[in-house]
C-alpha cells in the first residue's frame, strides 16, 4: 500500500461491487479520521487536561501526545491560552493503509476470527 501512495495520482476503490470512492490519493487520505496532533511539550499532563476539556482525545506516547478531535491550529491556542509551551507541534495525516481500511471496513466479505479452545482428554 505505501508503493501506491508513492505512485498512484488517483484511486478507484470498489467493494461488493459498488464504487465506494473514485478521488485523488490526497483526497482519500485527507478525508480519513485517522490523521492526529503530534505534540511534545515539557507539560504534557497539563495540556493533556486541557485538550479533553476541550473535547480532545488525547493518547500518552513515551514522549509524546497523539491528539484526535482537534486540528493543529486549535492545539496551538489553547496552549498558548494556558502557557503551555510546546516544543513540537505537526499535523500527521492517515496512511493510505489506514484511510483504505477505514474506507470499506464495511464492505470486507471476510474477517478473521481467531478462537483458541482447550481440549480435556
Amino acid at each position: 500500500m505505501s508503493e501506491m501512495a508513492l505512485t498512484a495520482d488517483h484511486l478507484v476503490v470498489i467493494g461488493r461491487g459498488r464504487l465506494i470512492a473514485d478521488s485523488s490519493t490526497a483526497d482519500l487520505i485527507a478525508r480519513s479520521s485517522q490523521g492526529f496532533v503530534h505534540v511534545r511539550t515539557p507539560d504534557a499532563d497539563g495540556l493533556t487536561s486541557v485538550l479533553r476539556a476541550a473535547g480532545a482525545a488525547v493518547h500518552v506516547e513515551a514522549d509524546s501526545l497523539r491528539v484526535t478531535g482537534l486540528d493543529s491550529a486549535a492545539v496551538g491556542e489553547l496552549a498558548a491560552l494556558h502557557r503551555v509551551v510546546l516544543h513540537e507541534l505537526s499535523p500527521r495525516a492517515a496512511s493510505l493503509e489506514e484511510a483504505f481500511m477505514e474506507l470499506t471496513k464495511d464492505t470486507v466479505d471476510f474477517r478473521t476470527e481467531v478462537s483458541v479452545g482447550m481440549e480435556s482428554s
